[in-house]
């Protein structure tokens, strides 16, 4: 909370008075660039926790981005559906590390949504919203988002740096669905399996609500003039086209079942790099 509050929320607040710096430019890059980093490193990591972490830095890379283009509101949506979702995200993860035993490790979850449904069914929407699958919260501001982006005359690395990192969040979201929840039962199941925690059901329910009709509300509340985008049917689908493209190479790196340590040290150097 302090990364997002303290980084992103103050160059909001002070937009106006920086948004002709060449700096802005530079800010630009930097941020394109740590959204590439963080989706490429979430890819590699096995922990649950780390992934979710630098999913956020990804957002908040996403953020920064279309701030140093000079859309301040719309980081500022951004900020807020990518906080329903990610609060109910890290609330799930801490249901699933508690019922292994505190152990964090992805290798050793598996058929988590037989145990604890009701948490999975979280779990899977609001990644679903972070992937920003149609109509969820996390759509409405990444899809207006992308879509600034294209009308925007930058240069061809700014965008491919955008829909590369669009299609790593789909891929590293359902390459964490696969392992959690499609997953059969490995190492770690057998020590500490409880019921539902009903006492975090209550809040995750809000978050549930919110993180499904926040987005349409929000963009019906802040924006009281609409952003005119006039875009080709391909250009308008590309976030669509990225996604599908993104999350079929996750189930295909899913299905390469690297459980065991032993297989992990075969991508040993690649994953270092």
């Amino acid at each position: 909370s302090t990364l997002v509050t303290a980084g992103v929320y103050l160059l909001i607040r002070f937009n106006l008075l920086l948004e002709n710096m060449f700096m802005f430019k530079i800010l630009l890059l930097m941020s394109g660039l740590t959204m590439m980093m963080a989706g490429i490193s979430a890819n590699y990591e096995y922990d649950l926790k780390k992934i979710i972490a630098l999913s956020t830095l990804s957002q908040l890379g996403l953020m920064m981005s279309i701030l140093s283009m000079g859309y301040g509101d719309l980081a500022f949506f951004h900020l807020l559906t990518h906080a329903m979702f990610k609060a109910l995200l890290f609330m799930c993860a801490g249901v699933v590390i508690h019922m292994m035993n505190d152990n964090q490790d992805i290798r050793m979850m598996g058929g988590v949504s037989i145990f604890i449904p009701m948490t999975s069914l979280c779990f899977n929407i609001s990644n679903m919203a972070l992937c920003g699958i149609p109509f969820l919260a996390g759509f409405y501001s990444k899809d207006l988002i992308l879509e600034m982006v294209l009308m925007s005359n930058l240069n061809m690395l700014i965008l491919y740096l955008y829909y590369f990192s669009t299609g790593l969040t789909m891929f590293y979201t359902l390459r964490l669905m696969m392992y959690l929840m499609i997953n059969d039962f490995n190492l770690m199941s057998i020590y500490n399996l409880y019921d539902e925690d009903y006492i975090m059901l209550k809040s995750m329910m809000i978050l549930l609500m919110m993180s499904l009709i926040s987005g349409s509300m929000l963009s019906w509340v802040i924006f009281y003039y609409p952003y005119m985008i006039y875009m080709s049917l391909n250009m308008k689908l590309m976030v669509i086209y990225v996604s599908l493209l993104g999350g079929f190479m996750g189930w295909l790196v899913s299905k390469m079942n690297i459980y065991s340590v032993n297989k992990f040290l075969l991508i040993y150097n690649l994953n270092m790099f």
